[in-house]
């Protein structure tokens, strides 16, 4: 299991978690430099392109692009990454390729003599597997003001995505993951670590609520496929249209759980930009159900798992800075944004946090 320092918190808390996604989150990712990444690409695809290093938390990923202007992202999965989650994930955007084309989803760029995948060897003997995608174009809808018409979008947007996973299926699509809303129980063991009473409390209080209210009818909701990480960061827009949505990216969180835990946490992120917290979420998810209606147990968790959502983003990625404090900015990135929504719900009662989450608001007020 994962091995934690000690001033991660008490006894090195750690999570229930499985070894693999264990070994996912204490792998560094790989670092391999510029002109290795343009070797291989130019053996496995024969393309000659210039290298750019893009963000990324357990991948190593890259832009690529040819001498004819077009731009791929390479991919060098984690060394620990198990090959099944790669084929997963290869084979999602192969089914939405065929079964719903006008998706703007990335594209498997295939290798020279056909594969999906290839395998290689880092420098220190570790071997791990590498892959091609289509680049996306577009701007990452977090360098765009907030409004309305763009909320909307992404709405329908995902709803759409939602639909057309409908039917996918895949052996690893259960594989644990800690960034699941449904399995946030596993880190009631961080709670321990928060050094700030406050906020520990503020924690533990919605915790409580998960597996008070959320986990006992977890069975009774709906399941698929879903992308699970659908946010500020992995959504494209136009540059000159920014409520066209021009790019969905990064399924390397994605899962079979249940759907309203995809609502909810597309949702969380749009608390923030607005001077009513609820403002930004009751537009997003409203778009989501004009294309694919929650079901009325759907709907009565959906804003318990909006503040889950904060709360696993709060546990998890202060556990991980403090594990790699290299990459702490990018972890960190959603870590202030969380406790301040988490502050912003508590004083509400979990049927008032719905209420304003589905009720939309008109001349200033909630109807």
């Amino acid at each position: 299991m994962l091995m934690l320092d000690p001033h991660l918190g008490p006894q090195g808390a750690t999570p229930e978690v499985h070894p693999s996604e264990a070994a996912a989150l204490s792998t560094a990712a790989p670092d391999l430099a510029p002109a290795e990444v343009q070797a291989l690409v130019a053996c496995l695809y024969g393309i000659d392109g210039s290298v750019k290093s893009l963000a990324g938390e357990r991948d190593q990923n890259c832009a690529v692009e040819s001498a004819d202007g077009t731009r791929y992202v390479f991919k060098i999965s984690n060394p620990s990454e198990p090959l099944s989650l790669v084929d997963f994930q290869i084979a999602a955007l192969e089914h939405i390729a065929r079964t719903s084309p006008s998706q703007p989803v990335p594209r498997v760029v295939r290798t020279l003599d056909g594969r999906l995948r290839d395998t290689v060897e880092l420098a220190d003997g570790t071997r791990t597997t590498v892959r091609m995608l289509s680049y996306l174009e577009g701007i990452q809808i977090r360098e765009t003001p907030r409004t309305a018409a763009q909320r909307a979008a992404m709405g329908k947007g995902l709803a759409e995505l939602d639909l057309a996973l409908q039917g996918f299926t895949h052996p690893a699509a259960t594989h644990d993951l800690l960034w699941n809303v449904s399995a946030a129980h596993r880190l009631t063991v961080q709670l321990d670590s928060l050094v700030e009473k406050p906020r520990r409390a503020l924690a533990q209080s919605f915790m409580t609520r998960f597996t008070d209210h959320v986990l006992p009818r977890l069975a009774s909701l709906r399941a698929q496929v879903i992308h699970n990480d659908y946010h500020l960061y992995n959504v494209l827009v136009a540059p000159n249209d920014q409520a066209r949505i021009t790019g969905i990216i990064d399924f390397g969180d994605m899962l079979h759980a249940p759907l309203v835990g995809e609502v909810a946490t597309a949702a969380a992120f749009h608390m923030t930009g607005s001077a009513d917290p609820f403002e930004g979420p009751a537009q997003f998810v409203g778009a989501y159900q004009a294309v694919l209606p929650l079901t009325e147990l759907e709907q009565d968790v959906v804003a318990d798992l909006m503040a889950t959502r904060h709360l696993i983003t709060a546990l998890i990625s202060e556990w991980r800075a403090l594990r790699y404090p290299e990459n702490r900015a990018y972890i960190m990135r959603h870590n202030p944004a969380a406790w301040e929504a988490l502050s912003q719900m508590a004083d509400l009662s979990r049927h008032d946090a719905r209420d304003r989450l589905l009720t939309p608001k008109r001349n200033g007020t909630f109807s």
